[in-house]
């Protein structure tokens, strides 16, 4: 087995925690968020997504360094963060059928929380207008842009239509666009600049016509993750990473000029050696995410020699090559190739300070409801 001077993911008392787990490492969660304050001028430029880490506590930790606005992509991770006491919560998702009256709900029972939301049709506009002027509210709205990912979003040539439809509707305040660029993951920072850039001037195009017709300066809540480090650099404009609370190998090598850490780590055991070459570990379909190919899964940081040749619910196959030395209950760690959805797969994730267990984050919004 490879041994490493620096194991700073080993666990004293390992022995004590049952596996497949999530291990959550809360100085180095503080080690991201600093970094992450220390890459933008201002901290009010930062509404910092939820969905990767869905915890009250990360969020708690953000709002102790200074962060005061969010991001979330359902209805329990606004609620969350509510709960944290998070004062300005964007829902960067647009409320369709039942879950508008889950959203108003929200709204009424946190009161505390400034909430937002999407939008990228009139139909929908409509619909939140409607409600809100019922209730004598006024409900802050930005207009979802299709960039260039082309999963939601108007593209930018036509939401000028769609404002000027818009802001004539009582109950919803258009504050501004979103931009989100989450499909570009270049990992040569200078090509991902460009690929960033380019998909970025649409916006800036849209911004002018705002200008050129009087609209005054929209907020713009731009970019992801990989974009941050170019975004950042832009004037003004909110920046919205998520995954940078706990890293993960797939970023580690597409974003290797970020300076973050993997926070987050998969505890996982030796469950049986099925033959003279190959051990299988319980890291199955349900312990880690598994919508990449079977190589981009886990990188053990123990055991990187080793390679995934099959896996099922509760069961990881890996190729560990003749006299391997590896014994049933061996101890593995393991950063997911893609920390959101594993974490999602969870519903805690036990905290280590100084090698040693110290309690537990309940991961709250991984589940759809948590009271409304």
């Amino acid at each position: 087995m490879t041994q490493s001077s620096q194991q700073w993911f080993r666990i004293n008392d390992a022995d004590q925690i049952d596996s497949p787990a999530l291990i959550i490492y809360p100085q180095r969660v503080q080690q991201n968020i600093d970094a992450l304050i220390g890459m933008i001028d201002d901290i009010q430029r930062l509404r910092t997504h939820a969905k990767t880490h869905k915890t009250k506590e990360a969020a708690i930790l953000q709002m102790q360094a200074g962060i005061r606005k969010f991001k979330c992509a359902t209805i329990a991770e606004a609620e969350l963060l509510a709960q944290a006491g998070a004062p300005d919560v964007l829902l960067a998702y647009q409320p369709i059928g039942p879950k508008q009256e889950r959203f108003f709900n929200l709204i009424d029972k946190y009161p505390d929380t400034v909430f937002s939301c999407l939008i990228d049709n009139i139909e929908t506009a409509k619909e939140l207008s409607a409600h809100f002027l019922t209730n004598g509210k006024l409900l802050p709205v930005y207009i979802d842009l299709n960039i260039g990912q082309n999963r939601t979003g108007i593209v930018p040539e036509k939401a000028l239509a769609l404002y000027e439809a818009a802001v004539a509707l009582p109950g919803i305040d258009l504050k501004g666009l979103h931009a989100y660029d989450g499909h570009i993951h270049h990992p040569v920072l200078e090509e991902r600049k460009k690929i960033v850039d380019a998909a970025y001037a649409r916006v800036e195009a849209l911004v002018q016509l705002y200008s050129d017709k009087g609209y005054g300066a929209p907020i713009i809540v731009a970019g992801g993750t990989p974009g941050f480090p170019i975004h950042a650099k832009r004037e003004k404009i909110e920046c919205s990473p998520g995954t940078f609370i706990f890293w993960d190998n797939g970023y580690l090598n597409e974003c290797p000029e970020q300076p973050f850490v993997p926070a987050a780590v998969l505890l996982t055991r030796v469950v049986s050696l099925p033959d003279e070459t190959k051990i299988c570990v319980d890291l199955g379909h349900k312990s880690v995410s598994a919508e990449n190919d079977i190589s981009k899964r886990v990188y053990f940081l123990n055991a990187p020699e080793l390679k995934p040749v099959g896996q099922s619910e509760e069961h990881l196959v890996l190729e560990a090559g003749a006299d391997h030395g590896y014994k049933v209950g061996d101890i593995l760690y393991g950063i997911p190739h893609h920390v959101c959805p594993t974490v999602a797969l969870y519903e805690r994730g036990i905290t280590v300070e100084n090698s040693v267990v110290s309690g537990a984050w309940r991961i709250a919004a991984r589940d759809r409801t948590i009271g409304i």
